[in-house]
């Protein structure tokens, strides 16, 4: 499912980080045992109910500051707007109604789109008073809301979740297609890659970095099957992101990433691994999508019969959050396992939605179990009752226990790696919910 893009916008200082963190605190779910994966950035999932939405924060809006970072966040908090399917615009319930917040609400009254009003810093039910003077900015409901201390949070993600559409039904006819993005570093070569498979100077390729600003989409056939292909923008590393409109193009390629099948990540073999390289396959994981990493311009190095085992040694060890996604070398230029790329997709994208049934898979559990019971923690027994699939896009299994809390993550990472060796599953992250009961609590 594509998820809606809900930005917070406001002046400086009213609060907008601290009403970010709030959202991404209480919503932080996925606990991965690997570390590097929580990124440094300004949009992060944000979830709450049954509704996930791509949360995305600005700098602080001044409409008539003339300095130059200050114009460029302004622009920022515009193509915010543009590309937000939902705003909270925050103002600061401490002090009085000010310009800005009067130029703001104005620009996104012309936004026509579904603003929410936050009132920050109304700690307690005193203060409520202070948020009456707000309702002149003409939104209709306000929620005088404590992004520091979570109050009446909630109350403002119920309203956000009427405005996100509820998760349709994946069995369609679009889902037959192919959908594959091309992710990856500035001049990686992924628009080349684009040109070389749609068999066409389709997408415009420059030797300067950032020649793609947004998301482009094509459509072709390959050995019967239909496809997808989106060239991103190149995602770099936030502290080079200077320009506002570049900014926005990383929240595009981050949005096509929601709305695809399959990531592949472009890697150049000219350049070592960067830091940046690890965080996109960070979020291709942590968006449940399946994955691909492809090695581009390999005919550009110097090779012996050493080279692509030492190069995969690098690229897991530096990746085993995607030990899972299959490695790939090829050369856009020349064409090199393109094709080979393609038949990869497609069995990758099998494995996405394999379905299993549930007798066949309680029956590797038990098999799993008796060869390798789970470990006892603190002298109590985790006693594993039973499983069965609960998605598709990636494969998502319930595993009912005894106790969750004694659960093991080495032992559900054990799981995870038995049910790859026996069904498959490359290319596709795996995720297992527990269920179970509680600990009694003591005394």
């Amino acid at each position: 499912m594509t998820r809606s893009v809900v930005a917070i916008v406001g002046r400086p200082n009213v609060g907008k980080s601290a009403l970010f963190n709030r959202i991404i605190g209480k919503s932080r779910a996925i606990v991965d045992e690997y570390s590097g994966l929580t990124r440094d950035r300004n949009y992060d999932i944000g979830r709450w109910l049954d509704r996930e939405f791509l949360l995305v924060d600005t700098g602080g809006f001044e409409p008539e500051s003339e300095d130059h970072i200050l114009s460029q966040i302004r622009r920022q908090t515009e193509l915010a707007v543009q590309e937000a399917d939902i705003v909270i615009m925050v103002v600061d319930g401490r002090t009085p109604l000010d310009k800005s917040d009067r130029e703001l609400a104005k620009a996104l009254r012309k936004a026509t789109k579904p603003v929410l009003l936050a009132v920050n810093k109304i700690d307690n039910e005193e203060l409520e008073a202070q948020a009456h003077d707000f309702w002149s900015l003409g939104f209709g409901e306000l929620f005088a809301i404590s992004a520091l201390h979570g109050r009446c949070v909630d109350e403002l993600l119920d309203a956000v979740n009427t405005h996100i559409p509820p998760q349709p039904d994946e069995d369609t006819q679009d889902e037959l297609i192919i959908k594959m993005a091309i992710v990856g570093r500035p001049n990686a070569g992924k628009s080349s890659l684009v040109n070389r498979v749609l068999g066409e100077d389709r997408v415009l390729v420059h030797e300067e970095p950032g020649t793609t600003r947004d998301t482009i989409s094509s459509f072709f056939n390959y050995q019967g099957r239909d496809y997808q292909i989106l060239d991103t923008a190149g995602l770099r590393a936030k502290k080079r992101i200077n320009q506002a409109i570049e900014r926005y193009a990383v929240v595009r390629a981050l949005r096509t990433i929601e709305e695809t099948h399959i990531g592949v990540l472009l890697l150049d073999a000219s350049r070592p691994l960067a830091e940046q390289d690890e965080h996109i396959g960070g979020y291709i994981h942590e968006s449940g999508r399946a994955c691909i990493l492809a090695v581009n311009k390999w005919d550009l190095i110097e090779k012996d019969s050493h080279t692509t085992d030492q190069y995969i040694k690098v690229l897991r060890k530096r990746m085993p959050f995607l030990d899972y996604a299959p490695i790939i070398t090829l050369s856009a230029k020349s064409g090199q396992r393109v094709n080979r790329l393609l038949e990869l997709a497609a069995y990758v994208d099998e494995q996405h939605v394999m379905r299993l049934k549930t007798s066949l898979l309680n029956k590797t559990l038990q098999d799993i179990i008796r060869k390798h019971p789970a470990p006892t923690r603190r002298g109590k027994v985790l006693k594993i009752k039973y499983i069965s699939q609960i998605g598709v896009r990636p494969p998502a299994f319930a595993l009912f226990v005894n106790y969750a809390q004694r659960m093991h993550f080495a032992y559900l990472r054990h799981i995870k790696n038995e049910l790859r060796s026996r069904f498959g599953l490359e290319g596709t992250p795996i995720i297992i919910v527990l269920r179970g009961g509680k600990e009694k609590k003591r005394g």
